[in-house]
């Protein structure tokens, strides 16, 4: 049987249980002519995909044609419940175990090719000696200049034991050099940096997911923090898509006393029983908390945003979350394909369903919030909602995700900054290749993988700026002058210090320094003191 019969034999099957339940439900002498029916939309479907062989302008993929069309179907129903391919299905499941099979590179796209910008310790890549700023050039003798990051990507992971030729162009080699890299697993954490801020504010970026191991390496997070001083707490969960349900549940469990609500799923199917999940374990930390969102925060990560708020158990802060309140499951399919539907609603403790209305617009729409961008100033349609009272007599809003306690805007990025970036980041790559005159002190040959830096680590020196401008303003392609320089003086040096912080420790050392200047993270320690209340107030009676 062809893997196209199958998944035409499956589309159908699937059509079946939408329109009917089930085939023979209703006997042929009881449907009008018109009714729609599993055989009537089987019959339909085949005469389409005949015409569509016999007729189209060249021949169709078959395979494309069929996954579309099982996709199309799901999108009629949500916006959430997916297809995936093969390929997608794979990397769904890696996501999920925190694990992936490649080389270990974190890569970045810059306007003239992909870049390495760090190996992770430990992986293949490093073991090869892959290092920051190499830029990749062929792949198993495939031209790679001109790749987008998600085409490298794609194709230095595969299975497990087998080989990838990989071949960069090094700042310090006049020749490209060449590795044969026996892939290997990758760690997928959820949580992708963690370090001290200031007065005791610990920051952990759980920002990778929920997956099967995210509560661990939380609880591993905030006793290594608090083994070093931390007193409260800033959980990130911004541009978190979510992931797995009771990886959220024992995130929340942390935080709230045993035995209470954590969430609430109602669906109508023997995959999502109607039920109130509860927090569970040990006796719940104490810290004062804040839970930073935006509008990439959803599903899980509303869940524990919606939990805390709820409860008054800290403040949510940061700009308005996605808005996803539906639950899906995995059913693998035959081919190693598998689709996610969903079968579910969950609803915050005192009863909000955050999912936005999807009934009108397009998919593209609902996912870019009306047609806009991830741009904090950008206005944005706002659904009407529907007001819950909570005990203590807040009224909360549902069905429009999560709104922060407390309002701030993210960093801004224009085009001037995006030019900025990509100017420190060719800067740098020759400044630790010991190429920038008279600053060949800053030659580094491997990045020490260490993860946080000190506030006075890499000080951008007046010296060291003016090479950087001199570096800047003489490579035409830059498109940057003199006076945009002088504008964003401040941002350029805050994105040199996280170039040259990277290049010589890690990326998540870069990341602590855009941190430590995020106006969202300032504005969290700012308001801690608030926080430290809440905890008093619901920790009162225990």
């Amino acid at each position: 049987m062809t893997r196209s019969y199958f998944l035409y034999a499956i589309l159908i099957i699937a059509l079946g249980a939408v329109v009917g339940g089930v085939f023979g439900k209703f006997p042929a002498s009881t449907q009008a002519d018109t009714s729609v029916t599993p055989g009537k939309v089987a019959a339909d479907f085949r005469e389409a995909l005949e015409v569509i062989e016999n007729n189209y302008v060249s021949k169709p993929d078959s395979e494309k044609t069929l996954d579309s069309a099982i996709q199309g179907m799901l999108w009629s129903l949500d916006p959430h419940s997916q297809f995936f391919t093969r390929d997608e299905f794979r990397k769904l499941y890696e996501e999920q175990s925190s694990q992936f099979y490649g080389i270990g590179v974190s890569i970045l796209q810059h306007r003239d090719g992909v870049y390495v910008q760090s190996v992770i310790p430990g992986t293949p890549a490093d073991k090869a000696g892959i290092r920051y700023g190499d830029r990749f050039i062929e792949v198993d003798g495939k031209d790679a200049r001109e790749w987008t990051s998600a085409q490298v990507s794609g194709n230095v992971r595969g299975e497990r034991g087998t080989k990838v030729k990989v071949k960069v162009e090094r700042a310090t080699s006049a020749a490209p050099v060449e590795f044969e890299i026996t892939r290997g697993g990758v760690p997928l954490p959820s949580i992708r940096n963690y370090f001290l801020l200031s007065d005791g504010v610990g920051y952990i970026g759980l920002t990778g997911g929920f997956q099967e191991t995210t509560s661990a390496e939380l609880k591993d997070a905030i006793e290594d923090l608090q083994k070093r001083g931390m007193t409260s707490l800033v959980l990130d969960v911004r541009g978190n898509p979510g992931g797995l349900l009771p990886q959220a549940i024992d995130v929340v469990s942390k935080f709230i006393p045993s035995g209470q609500t954590v969430v609430s799923v109602k669906g109508r199917s023997r995959y999502a029983i109607s039920q109130e999940l509860r927090s569970r374990g040990d006796e719940p930390n104490r810290l004062p908390l804040i839970v930073l969102v935006n509008g990439g925060s959803a599903s899980a990560s509303e869940i524990v945003a919606g939990a805390v708020q709820d409860y008054r158990r800290g403040l949510v802060v940061g700009s308005d979350s996605f808005g996803k309140g539906l639950v899906q499951r995995v059913f693998p399919l035959p081919y190693g394909t598998g689709l996610t539907l969903t079968t579910a609603r969950f609803y915050t403790p005192f009863g909000r369903s955050l999912q936005r209305d999807y009934s009108t617009g397009s998919i593209y729409e609902y996912f870019t919030n009306g047609g806009q961008a991830e741009d904090e100033d950008a206005p944005r349609p706002k659904p009407a909602g529907v007001p819950v009272t909570l005990p203590d007599g807040r009224v909360l809003m549902g069905g429009r995700g999560i709104e922060p306690d407390v309002a701030v805007k993210g960093q801004a990025f224009n085009q001037m900054r995006f030019r900025i970036n990509d100017a420190a980041f060719y800067f740098v790559r020759q400044l630790i290749a010991g190429k920038i005159s008279g600053l060949e002190s800053y030659k580094v040959d491997k990045q020490n993988q260490q993860w946080s830096i000190a506030k006075d680590a890499f000080p951008i020196t007046d010296k060291l700026f003016d090479a950087f401008r001199a570096y800047t303003l003489a490579n035409k392609e830059n498109a940057l002058t003199a006076e945009n320089l002088a504008a964003e003086a401040d941002y350029a040096r805050m994105r040199l210090r996280m170039e040259i912080a990277t290049a010589n420790y890690s990326n998540e050392a870069g990341i602590q320094v855009l941190l430590e200047n995020d106006p969202q993270v300032l504005k969290a320690v700012e308001v801690m003191p608030e926080a430290r209340q809440y905890v008093g107030n619901n920790f009162a009676s225990k």
